[in-house]
């Protein structure tokens, strides 16, 4: 057997071998055992011949397969191409389309698109303690150029000036340390008011930390909690150490790979690829097998039905 991939080449070679792909995923998921998803039981046997496991207790969907209780349930892909999805969407610096896994992989654009949207649920981080040391805050606006607008279209959404019209994201970068890169959540939110503003630093970040903003009026009265300065970029984008240069670089990247990659993104789905973008942010030091096995050991207890992906939202199975 080959020594674990270190490229996507190796990984399609790697995981080509169903016993590997596995056995690879028990090791993850399972690592203190397999045990029932139903029940929790460990008394669990393995039938080889259709690789399910059934659990000893009396209760309904007794039999199990590895997909049972993840973002595999119900997929009828195989293991194999799940794993170089995954692969491929957390190690692709700028992202990669449905359009190119479903050449990739051999399956429907509307499929590469669904396995996209579960892995990046796979990505969202959860109860992340707060920040502390040195945080960066900022908002940014997230929508189509104006000026590349129909006409009609621009009239329709575009009914004020700067981010009228435009989705609105939050960040909040935690500084490097000696023990750790510089880390990054981001979200979208309904509107920059004081109160949402507020809350959501209350919320992500310890009280006493450095905070740094710019000079948008909502983020005033942070003060008492927070050793908060700001950079007021209608002067400067920089005075010493107070800027908002580490989340705007996030935005930048996250703005190339919806402009680059994706092309279009409805608001609807866009706190996905936030996810997506914070995963591969927060994991870029790690190697490439490395940031495989954080999503691969994410994926249970995690489900997105198709109904659910779609929402209100039933067209936009583009990006």
């Amino acid at each position: 057997m080959m020594h674990e991939p270190q490229t996507l080449v190796d990984a399609v070679r790697y995981f080509a071998d169903a016993d590997v792909t596995l056995k690879t995923m028990i090791e993850l998921r399972w690592p203190a055992g397999v045990c029932c998803p139903t029940c929790g039981s460990k008394d669990v046997r393995f039938l080889g011949t259709r690789r399910l496991w059934e659990c000893k207790n009396k209760h309904p969907r007794k039999q199990f397969s590895a997909k049972v209780g993840t973002i595999f349930e119900d997929s009828p892909l195989s293991l194999d191409k799940w794993f170089v999805a995954i692969w491929a969407i957390a190690n692709c610096k700028n992202g990669i389309s449905s359009y190119e896994l479903h050449r990739a992989l051999g399956i429907t654009q509307k499929s590469a698109w669904f396995v996209l949207h579960r892995v990046r649920l796979a990505m969202k981080a959860g109860g992340i303690e707060k920040m502390d040391g040195v945080v960066e805050a900022d908002e940014s606006f997230i929508g189509g150029l104006s000026k590349n607008m129909h006409k009609h279209k621009r009239t329709q959404n575009i009914k004020g000036t700067g981010g009228a019209g435009k989705a609105i994201v939050m960040g909040i970068v935690r500084r490097k340390t000696k023990q750790s890169p510089s880390k990054v959540k981001a979200m979208v939110i309904g509107n920059t008011d004081k109160d949402t503003m507020h809350h959501i630093i209350r919320e992500n970040v310890k009280s006493g930390s450095v905070l740094y903003t710019d000079a948008w009026a909502s983020y005033r009265g942070l003060a008492p909690d927070y050793n908060h300065e700001v950079v007021d970029h209608a002067v400067e984008y920089v005075r010493g150490a107070v800027h908002t240069n580490g989340a705007e670089n996030f935005w930048s990247l996250l703005k190339r790979t919806i402009k680059g990659t994706y092309v279009s993104v409805e608001p609807f789905h866009l706190g996905r690829y936030l996810d997506e973008q914070s995963f591969r942010f927060n994991e870029r030091e790690r190697q490439d097998g490395g940031r495989f096995r954080t999503v691969l050991a994410s994926v249970a207890g995690k489900r997105l039905t198709y109904k659910e992906l779609i929402g209100n939202d039933p067209e936009a199975t583009a990006g």
